[in-house]
């Protein structure tokens, strides 16, 4: 009797600590940018702050980042060891890959509601209903973007599925700003159901927002013409330190040589230290929003 109880306790702890090491695995994962909870209008309506990873690109993106980090720590130390172990920072790449996916989704999202305003503001003026018009927009939005799993086009259908139920057009409307997580679309919800609920002139709001929030999208994508060709610079600037080392290396191994032993390493590590200081204040200088 004794020994079955000992025999449940020890099992039972065996399980908690494999739970615990477990979840200690699937924090760290989900940390590095992969999650394998099921998302998107499939199961749950989209949240646009959050991006699922598949697989592949967690594989291929970690692999990548390990490979471009292990060819960098071999240029500065020469040495297979330290490259091997440095380079599973590299892993973290499927993280930064993931913010940029985010980035870029919601950058499409910004350019897709713009149109959309567009061609509700024409629907509106034409005499349409505001309803009418939300419906008549998803044509519009299918003649643009004739893919099927364009984001502004899918919520769009969202709207008009629940305004086929009877539920308010204002409520549908806030519901996606609140997933959207963009300021545009924030303020057109809030300023949209004030003017519904007053009575304002629809038409003439509709404009005003379509024209401000054009204009501002606007202002942001001459900004990021601007800063395009400053970025390929910086990322020019922070490989060519590799290709000198990896240059003198091959051309002048004797000249090179003391940098690999004693103070040589120190000067590396500093030399390192100093370069990833600079990449990241370059990095937060070209991260400019409006």
């Amino acid at each position: 009797m004794n020994r079955t109880l000992g025999t449940g306790v020890k099992a039972t702890k065996q399980q908690k600590r494999k739970t615990g090491q477990s979840a200690k695995v699937k924090a760290g994962l989900a940390w590095m940018g992969y999650s394998d909870a099921a998302g998107g209008i499939g199961t749950a309506l989209q949240d646009y702050d959050e991006y699922r990873l598949t697989i592949r690109q967690f594989v291929l993106s970690a692999a990548a980042g390990w490979c471009i980090v292990f060819a960098a720590i071999y240029l500065i130390y020469h040495s297979i060891f330290v490259s091997i172990v440095l380079g599973c920072i590299g892993c973290c790449a499927p993280r930064l890959y993931k913010a940029s996916l985010l980035r870029r989704r919601k950058e499409r999202l910004k350019l897709q509601f713009k149109e959309a305003l567009y061609s509700l503001t024409s629907s509106l003026a034409a005499g349409r209903s505001v309803e009418n018009a939300f419906v008549a927009t998803i044509d519009d939005l299918k003649l643009l973007y004739p893919d099927p799993r364009t984001e502004l086009l899918r919520e769009f259908m969202i709207v008009k599925h629940r305004l086929d139920h009877s539920e308010p057009l204002e409520h549908a409307l806030r519901q996606f700003a609140e997933r959207a997580h963009i300021d545009d679309i924030t303020q057109f919800a809030e300023v949209f159901a004030v003017c519904k609920r007053s009575g304002g002139d629809l038409v003439e709001v509709m404009k005003r927002t379509s024209q401000t929030i054009g204009e501002k999208l606007e202002v942001q994508q001459e900004i990021a013409v601007m800063v395009a060709q400053k970025r390929f610079e910086a990322r020019i600037m922070m490989v060519v330190p590799f290709v000198f080392l990896g240059f003198l290396s091959a051309a002048a191994p004797d000249y090179m040589a003391p940098l690999y032993g004693g103070a040589g390493y120190v000067l590396l590590t500093a030399g390192m230290a100093v370069l990833g200081l600079c990449f990241w204040f370059i990095h937060k200088m070209m991260d400019i929003r409006v």
